[in-house]
């Protein structure tokens, strides 16, 4: 008999396993004595968080930790493994293709971030001393010969500033040692249900050079099996008009181009190599230097959709253009430590270059528009119908052609960032971090819309076959000096205050939009213009010579000129995304400083409980929006109210952790699919947070035991507009004079978020022989969520009011339960698992191609059941 495995079933025994979440973790990065300490006692964790080597007992904010014992016991191979296990971080899955994850943390979520035009993320990632935060979703870092990785939740904005407004994770690799030579090789075989196979090999060696110098190599190959299928099917677009005897719209003839996806149909669509390597280089100048220089590389290589389609079949597509993502990144790194007297001084920089390079099936958003325009009217007078009669997809021949898009694109992000630092003695008792911080981040960024046969005087000039083009250059940078002042006022109170004075200029220059039919004169007045009838955007608004735009959308009027500028983003067809100055383009741009804080008291009353009380400050940099008609968004702040505390008690055996907070969001950043799927962002209404953060650790004989759980409670406090109105009444009318909506009412929970979700692990472990063996179950469970915050927009043309929020779907409750059994040997060690026992279609996100058109939602799920085996070796 087949059991049972919806929400209801899967929930209650991930609640009941109560599993996973802060667990043992191994020092790296750690002062001498902490050092040894941690190595005799596994329930001491030391954690940099604070720019200095601690206890994570003795860190004044809410942390978790998970180590290298922990991920290894675990499997955890990339940020989707990890985040599970963090009842603090959500994430919205774009698609859900690998390296495109956007992380939320504590429910700072509005939905909809994550476009390459979009704002910055809320949340920092860092690998090792070095910002690995980017724009269109997280560097997804394969874990391997990892020290552990940091989850510090709430607002982060004094040590590590913009873009850790609601938290920030910090990957932390192991260091190359000195003290001998050793290594390490892992493998792993896995099948999936209803999917295909996988396997992975790692490695690593460390290799002392001498009694002052170490190198240390890491290699991986990982092959995530496909689960999603591309099934047959066929999409008919509308053929030609008809009309009856008043001239009305009555149908449309069966003579409308017809297509299959039969060239693309494949089981286990979904499949996704990754293989790499870092190495670091750590030599002891003398006792008190040290110089690390890292450079790391990987590629990504995913195939086919991560989401599926409900309404085609459970783990089914029907697409019907390639699809694949390609994404590439070398960081190289530069860390050296030293002391001047008894102060601690740390560099870091780094330089990360970051390539993708994808193919999209678009066709849904042909069906969509096909659909939306199958009797399009203006003021009861009947125009066209459907995308053959309402554009002009034709080829050079004025013959109709298939309309399908497909869409190539590709973004180059390059980040330099510098840190200095200096730190007075940790054994003082007035202590004081302090530093300088630079940033230069950028994003050369290609989206190009191509029909195939689509006439060249129909599409963008110079690129026939592409309806829409995007081409431009985003540039965002960040400077800061920041501080902190720690004070032991007595033997148990200490006393902190820091701050940190930031600058910010991001700015954006480019091409988007259609082409512009030169016409038969050349002086770009040609009939239609381009494919979509459409001369408001794109070569229509680039500016001339004499400073003006082709086409001025405000007086209806052509320029004095009809010479482009050249384009100013290589590649475009000329610019109409920048100021004209004196002659020359300009980016667009948006500026300002601000200032960032933190305040905390700590109460030690003995060695084994702290409280603390924290009031803290992030934010996040405002920027530029592509359309010129919608105003730059301004920066967002994240303000913390918190109050904490850590306990080790019965004897070390039991660590109990928890905090409760308040966070004001105000003027939250908000993304979304605006006209014709057009990003925009605005800043919306404040929203309060309230939430609890607890996790604990029971470890007894061969019995150990660990839970995390969050809840968090969100709201708007105002109403969220459909079109911008500074008094959150919704009253001002759109920039056309549209009727305002409220999009979400004050007290609309945010999205993405779920109330609750906890995570555990249970593991035995008892001698056998000469190797231990052990059983371990490990689960999360999280509770349902809202995919789109907006309950009210119009549909595109049809004027209809319609709920996103409920046309998208919720994400709904799941919980995932794992198993393990294996054996450890001094040098071997081997496991059989099994992960997702219950074969639980757990939803990670939800997304679809076209904003406002009400079709298609896809999901994006967990992994289905799959089994395996792992074995290693060490030397």
């Amino acid at each position: 008999m087949r059991m049972k495995s919806g929400p209801s079933y899967t929930a209650r025994i991930s609640r009941l396993l109560l599993l996973a979440g802060t667990a043992i973790s191994f020092p790296a990065m750690a002062q001498q004595a902490q050092s040894d300490a941690a190595e005799s006692d596994p329930n001491i964790i030391i954690v940099t968080a604070q720019k200095r080597s601690e206890n994570l007992q003795n860190v004044p904010i809410s942390i978790q930790a998970l180590g290298t014992q922990k991920l290894e016991q675990l499997g955890v191979a990339n940020f989707t493994d990890y985040a599970q296990q963090l009842p603090s971080v959500t994430f919205q899955a774009l698609g859900g293709t690998p390296g495109t994850n956007v992380v939320y943390m504590r429910g700072v979520a509005s939905g909809g971030d994550g476009n390459h035009s979009g704002s910055l993320p809320s949340v920092g990632v860092y690998l090792d001393e070095q910002p690995v935060t980017t724009i269109g979703g997280n560097l997804d870092v394969h874990v391997y010969d990892i020290a552990r990785i940091e989850s510090l939740s709430g607002p982060q904005g004094t040590l590590y500033g913009a873009s850790s407004e609601a938290g920030t994770i910090r990957i932390i690799t192991n260091k190359p040692d000195t003290t001998g030579f050793y290594g390490s090789v892992d493998a792993e075989v896995n099948t999936v249900n209803k999917g295909g196979e996988g396997y992975k090999f790692e490695g690593m060696i460390n290799a002392p050079i001498s009694a002052m110098a170490a190198l240390r190599v890491v290699g991986y190959y990982q092959r995530d099996a496909g689960f999603i299928d591309n099934v047959p099917g066929t999409r008919t677009f509308l053929g030609t008009p008809v009309l009856d005897e008043n001239d009305q719209y009555a149908g449309n003839l069966p003579d409308g181009i017809s297509v299959n996806n039969n060239a693309f149909v494949k089981k286990d669509y979904n499949y996704t190599d990754t293989y790499g390597g870092r190495a670091a280089l750590k030599v002891d100048l003398d006792d008190n230097w040290t110089v690390t220089p890292q450079v790391m590389y990987q590629k990504t290589k995913s195939r086919g959709s991560y989401g599926f389609d409900p309404s085609v079949g459970d783990l089914q597509v029907q697409h019907f253009f390639p699809e694949f993502r390609n994404d590439k990144f070398v960081q190289a790194a530069l860390t050296i430590e030293g002391k001047i007297g008894n102060w601690d001084l740390t560099y870091s920089g780094a330089y990360l270059d970051r390539r993708t390079f994808q193919s999209s099936d678009y066709t849904d958003y042909a069906e969509a528009y096909d659909a939306l325009y199958a009797n399009y009217t203006y003021e009861g007078t009947f125009y066209c119908s459907g995308l053959a009669g309402c554009f002009a997809y034709q080829d050079a021949n004025g013959n109709t052609i298939d309309p399908r898009q497909k869409v190539i694109g590709t973004d180059h992000f390059k980040k330099l960032s510098q840190e200095l630092r200096i730190a007075s003695p940790a054994d003082q008792p007035l202590r004081v971090v302090a530093g300088l911080f630079y940033q230069r981040q950028s994003n050369d960024i290609h989206q190009d819309y191509q029909i195939a046969n689509l006439a060249p005087n129909l599409s963008v000039n110079g690129h026939p076959g592409t309806l829409w083009l995007t081409e431009q250059k985003r540039v965002d940078k960040d400077y800061a000096a920041f501080g902190e002042v720690s004070f032991d006022v007595a033997p148990t109170v200490t006393l902190t205050a820091g701050g940190r004075y930031f600058k910010y200029d991001n700015s954006l220059i480019g091409f988007f939009g259609f082409g512009r039919n030169p016409g038969d004169t050349g002086q770009y007045d040609g009939d239609p213009p381009n494919a979509a009838y459409s001369n408001r955007t794109g070569v229509a608004q680039c500016f001339t010579t004499a400073g003006e735009r082709l086409y001025d959308r405000s007086t209806d009027t052509y320029s004095s000129s009809r010479t482009l500028l050249p384009a100013a983003v290589p590649g475009g067809p000329c610019t109409n995304l920048a100021v004209y100055q004196d002659g020359t383009l300009k980016p667009v741009r948006t500026k300002d400083d601000g200032f960032t804080y933190r305040f905390n008291a700590t109460w030690k009353p003995n060695s084994d409980v702290m409280l603390y009380a924290t009031w803290s400050r992030g934010f996040r940099p405002g920027g530029i929006n592509r359309r010129a008609d919608v105003e730059p968004y301004k920066a967002d702040f994240l303000t913390n109210y918190e109050v904490g505390f850590k306990s080790t008690l019965a004897g070390g055996m039991v660590r109990l952790n928890g905090a409760v907070y308040q966070q004001n969001w105000k003027d939250f950043q908000f993304a979304f699919l605006g006209a014709n799927s057009f990003t925009e962002i605005h800043n919306g209404p404040n929203a309060r947070i309230r939430g609890v953060d607890m996790d604990a650790s029971i470890g007894r004989g061969p019995l150990t035991v660990n839970v995390s759980a969050a809840y968090t409670d969100t709201k708007t406090l105002k109403n969220l507009c459909l079109f911008d109105d500074p008094s959150f009444t919704c009253t001002a009318d759109g920039p056309t004079g549209e009727t305002n909506l409220i999009s979400a009412p004050k007290g609309t929970r945010l999205p993405i978020t779920p109330k609750f979700k906890a995570s555990g692990t249970l593991r035995y472990t008892v001698p056998m022989g000469d190797a231990k063996a052990h059983f371990q179950l490990n689960g999360m469970y999280q509770s349902s969520a809202s995919s789109d915050i907006r309950t009210a927009i119009y549909e595109t043309f049809s004027g209809d009011v319609i709920n996103p929020s409920a046309q998208l779907g919720r994400l709904k409750a799941f919980g995932t339960v794992n198993a393990a059994v294996g054996a450890d040997w001094d040098s071997y060690s081997i496991e059989l698992f099994v992960s997702n026992i219950f074969d639980e279609r757990g939803q990670l996100s939800r997304f679809q191609q076209c904003g406002s058109c009400g079709q298609r939602p896809y999901i994006v799920p967990t992994t289905p059941r799959m089994f395996g085996l792992r074995a290693g070796a060490k030397f």
